[in-house]
């Protein structure tokens, strides 16, 4: 791709340059470029590009004065180098550089512009006061290895329904299988997009894939569920998230989105004839998105049910609140299994607090009961166990 020198380099990050690539794999479409200063405008104004749904403009405006300065002097033909950490990722021929509205492009991406929203802080400490159009390269071989590994399984499968399913597993709870098992009765195939965020904390993506990863293999039939991930870029982050969702899952190749009614962006009214959502105003998605009840455990059911099907009240249930979930794993408490797979809390909790019982292993290894046979005893067992005591009920 050339040598780039220091006057025409655009230094971007790695969320930019992903969603970049998505557009250069079709991920995006009927985005396919980025748009000039007369489409990002009519875009903006229609929520259409080329005929088809596409909520925002796609622009590529990098903040940072080195950038501003480099925009600001190129000319129609220039070649611009795309820098990533010091590396150069592609380049791009410059059509024409405009200026844009920074408020009014955080207003179009979040619905808002209160900047105690984290995506609004974000992306205003990344995005510049002018916009680049114009053909460009770029490296893009992850996303392309995604579509890869799903059209492999397609063809597989020989599968007609494909359902997507866009999944944080922050953590992976009962209410999350319990979902995933609804959509795979209805489909010949399940993608499930785990979703990996450019802010990375103590639940990694390798950590969440591992619980996923588990829950598949010893209790999914695993010949139509595929894992794959999905790139959290800052576009995915504001209220149009359901429609770009869909939009993504369709070009990824699946026949139908699955979501919750919690899903952001999806917008629940009532009206006379029933629930409505954000999506019914967009009949020409070109991919099917099936909405489901919210999930709860129901302690007179004694097991979890839909709401939309459980007669008792509210006062009855128990929510899968994930932030709730979160907090108890963060305090070192081994959540209740009616909340997550004990497998699950031992798969994460042994992760985050790596070496936390060492000395009680090695002084009470004995304690548990065994089969007899000399067993090590890792951190992770060591949770399953203390879970099988706790769910011991009876001393007779």
């Amino acid at each position: 791709m050339g040598s780039p020198k220091r006057n025409n380099e655009l230094h971007i990050d790695n969320e930019a340059l992903t969603t970049l690539a998505m557009v250069k794999e079709g991920i995006l479409f009927p985005v396919d470029k980025l748009m000039n200063a007369q489409e990002a405008k009519q875009t903006d104004l229609t929520g259409r590009y080329k005929g088809e749904i596409f909520p925002f403009s796609f622009i590529l405006a990098p903040g940072g004065l080195r950038n501003e300065k480099v925009l600001q002097s190129a000319k129609p033909g220039d070649i611009l180098y795309i820098v990533v950490d010091g590396e150069n990722r592609g380049e791009i021929i410059v059509e024409e550089i405009f200026p844009i509205d920074r408020n009014e492009r955080i207003q179009r991406i979040f619905g808002t512009t209160d900047s105690s929203h984290p995506g609004v802080k974000d992306t205003l400490d990344r995005l510049g006061h002018y916009a680049i159009s114009g053909e460009y390269k770029i490296d893009c071989a992850e996303i392309r290895t995604v579509k890869n590994a799903i059209n492999t399984m397609q063809e597989l499968t020989k599968a007609k329904t494909i359902s997507a399913i866009m999944l944080t597993a922050k953590p992976l709870h009962r209410a999350h299988e319990r979902f995933i098992r609804i959509t795979l009765e209805k489909s010949d195939l399940v993608i499930l997009f785990l979703l990996r965020p450019y802010k990375v904390d103590q639940y990694s993506y390798d950590l969440r894939l591992k619980t996923v990863k588990y829950f598949i293999d010893n209790f999914l039939p695993t010949n139509k569920v595929l894992i794959v991930p999905f790139e959290n870029t800052y576009i995915f982050a504001g209220f149009n998230n359901i429609i770009l969702d869909a939009i993504a899952a369709r070009n990824f190749g699946c026949t139908n989105l699955a979501v919750g009614q919690n899903h952001a962006g999806i917008g629940l009214y009532y009206d006379n004839t029933g629930t409505k959502s954000i999506v019914d105003q967009y009949n020409d998605l070109k991919i099917k998105i099936d909405v489901s009840n919210e999930f709860v455990y129901c302690n007179e059911c004694k097991t979890l049910v839909s709401t939309k099907t459980c007669p008792h009240g509210s006062h009855h249930h128990i929510t899968y609140d994930a932030q709730f979930i979160l907090e108890l794993l963060n305090a070192g408490v081994l959540p209740p299994a009616v909340l997550v797979r004990k497998e699950i809390s031992a798969i994460l909790l042994s992760n985050l607090y790596p070496k936390r019982f060492d000395k009680l292993i090695q002084k009470f290894n004995n304690f548990f009961p065994s089969a007899g046979l000399l067993e090590d005893m890792s951190e992770e067992k060591f949770y399953l166990e203390i879970m099988k005591l706790h769910q011991t009920v009876s001393l007779t």
